[in-house]
């Protein structure tokens, strides 16, 4: 009988630890486990670079373990699938770039962006038009020269770029409405190629941003598409200054989005994280040392951002026509 009495308490005391641990489980603060960083680019890509550096950042500011993979394929639609194949538990996020939307309009894809969260637009990459220093034909001036010589001579200039229908065709052809002149887009696969072609004398001017010039000194950016001229690059005159109307905000925006539907702490956790994030020197530092304005704007401003921007690739995507 003594024993049968001695071992209740001890038995309760254990029933007591076990049921204060579920308590302490059930109310865990998320995360509790790695969150995954889903990059639609390979490794050395502006979006896994950007990932690895929010991986970087956000562990540090978090102590949460972070991880980052890369799933290629289809312009981002790959990553953009997988991510909405999973459960929407605040788990995955996806790094995300004006050009995945453009991808979704002119690949006429079943992805639907409503089923994402837009969490933060944190980068704005302005457009540029570039040019080769070694070529005849290479500051703006003389570029609507050429295009209107060629156009009286029944010819066309000759622009490159990456993706037929993409960002930097639709910024092509907007420039070339404002400018008053006609040129031809050839597109090549990556903008790397693109770059080639332009070293090589078979094109007059690359559509891009700033930071493609980085380390390739033939290169030169001879307009852009920005309220006033970045300090990094103080040569380069913008659109305005050139006497061209409406091209002032033309960019590449980059962020980061989630599967919609997730739990309530884990929207409270991003949402505190992206904005501790957009005020960290670390991140500030990685954003401006390409010469890109660091920004934030979330959910339904983001996603009204995204769906103008759905409605703006649709008509120009139809006007040369790449939609039917």
């Amino acid at each position: 009988m003594t024993t049968v009495f001695r071992s209740i308490p001890i038995t309760l005391a254990l029933l007591g630890i076990a049921v204060s641990g579920a308590v302490k489980s059930a109310q865990a603060e998320f995360p509790v486990k790695p969150i995954t960083i889903v990059a639609y680019m390979k490794p050395g890509g502006a979006a896994d670079v950007d990932s690895r550096k929010i991986a970087i950042i956000a562990e540090r500011l978090t102590g949460a373990k972070f991880v980052v993979k890369n799933r290629t394929g289809a312009g981002g639609l790959v990553a953009m699938k997988h991510v909405l194949s999973q459960p929407a538990d605040g788990y995955l996020l996806m790094a995300t770039t004006k050009s995945q939307i453009y991808k979704i309009v002119t690949a006429k894809s079943d992805v639907k962006v409503e089923d994402f969260e837009w969490l933060a637009m944190n980068q704005s990459d302005p457009e540029a038009i570039i040019t080769n220093r070694d070529l005849p034909v290479n500051t703006w001036q003389q570029i609507v020269a050429d295009a209107k010589a060629k156009a009286a001579k029944g010819q066309k200039q000759i622009w490159v770029g990456p993706a037929a229908g993409g960002l930097d065709h639709v910024m092509a052809m907007k420039t070339w409405k404002a400018a008053g002149i006609t040129a031809q887009y050839i597109p090549f696969k990556g903008g790397k190629r693109a770059v080639v072609e332009l070293l090589g004398g078979r094109g007059v001017a690359y559509v891009g941003n700033p930071r493609d010039t980085v380390g390739q000194p033939k290169l030169k950016v001879a307009a852009l598409s920005r309220p006033e001229r970045l300090p990094a690059f103080p040569d380069a005159p913008t659109f305005k200054e050139l006497g061209i109307k409406g091209l002032d905000r033309e960019i590449m925006w980059r962020g980061f989005a989630i599967k919609a539907g997730i739990p309530a702490d884990a929207g409270k956790f991003w949402n505190s994280l992206f904005e501790r994030i957009s005020k960290d020197p670390e991140w500030v530092a990685h954003v401006k040392k390409s010469s890109i304005d660091p920004v934030l704007i979330k959910h339904k401003e983001f996603l009204g951002i995204i769906k103008k921007d759905m409605t703006e690739v649709e008509s120009w995507a139809k006007q040369a026509g790449i939609l039917k």
